[in-house]
């Protein structure tokens, strides 16, 4: 049965600005895979991407002749080859830093207030990259020092995605951030968010730390969404549109 006309495509809801449409709707093809898949019907393909199945056949014969697609002898289409390839490059290529230290940076120069990537180590946590506050009072917290996992609003953020239970950890995981002020050290406020990577899996905290009396609400939503943009940098996968 073809899809509704009045449904619009994946492709057409989160289209490219400026972009082409056919490139649109073909990586929403490549899209439709979730973890676990081995291969997917036409009809599969069209379901997830609300494309027609004449439009999926056209696009799946180009994907096929990149060899980023591959067709089974069952009539199942699967990831192709040249993916592999391409991830290769990528993963030789790819450096946490490089990502990392631009989005601390571009934090700092919007709130003047000290930014850190935090990763677990065991029952502590890493303070694995840090750009300071180019204000005098500050925390003075390096890259390298290890703190604890279980105060402080890095802390509670890798505890949260972690499993721990409680009314805080659940707030933290419906919320995506946390604003906490003298949970490691008096009179100093520390903002976490959730850093994600390849298949939705925690690569740590992305943590603003300031003086109490500085802290501003717009700092919170800053935080967030500079986790979420750091995340799809990563690999995370993007949110399906409500």
């Amino acid at each position: 049965m073809p899809r509704k006309a009045l449904q619009p495509s994946l492709a057409d809801t989160q289209a490219a600005p400026g972009g082409a449409a056919a490139v649109d709707r073909a990586l929403s093809l490549l899209a439709a895979f979730r973890a676990g898949d081995d291969a997917l019907s036409l009809a599969e393909l069209a379901e997830r991407t609300q494309l027609y199945k004449s439009t999926v056949l056209r696009l799946l014969a180009s994907l096929e002749h990149a060899r980023l697609l591959q067709r089974r002898a069952d009539g199942r289409y699967a990831l192709g080859p040249e993916l592999a390839r391409l991830h290769g490059i990528y993963a030789a290529s790819f450096s946490l830093e490089a990502e990392v230290l631009p989005a601390l940076r571009e934090l700092v120069a919007r709130t003047k207030e000290s930014a850190a990537f935090h990763v677990r180590q065991g029952e502590q946590r890493l303070c694995l990259y840090r750009v300071d506050s180019p204000q005098i009072v500050r925390d003075h917290i390096r890259a390298g020092d290890m703190l604890p996992l279980k105060r402080g609003a890095g802390g509670r953020v890798l505890l949260a995605f972690a499993g721990a239970r409680g009314a805080l950890y659940e707030q933290i995981r419906r919320d995506g951030v946390i604003v906490l002020g003298g949970d490691r050290v008096p009179e100093l406020t520390g903002i976490s968010a959730p850093v994600f990577g390849g298949e939705g899996a925690l690569v740590g905290a992305l943590t603003l730390t300031l003086p109490t009396p500085r802290l501003k609400p717009d700092f919170a939503p800053l935080v967030r969404d500079a986790a979420r943009r750091l995340s799809l940098r990563l690999g995370s996968p993007q949110p399906s549109a409500a």
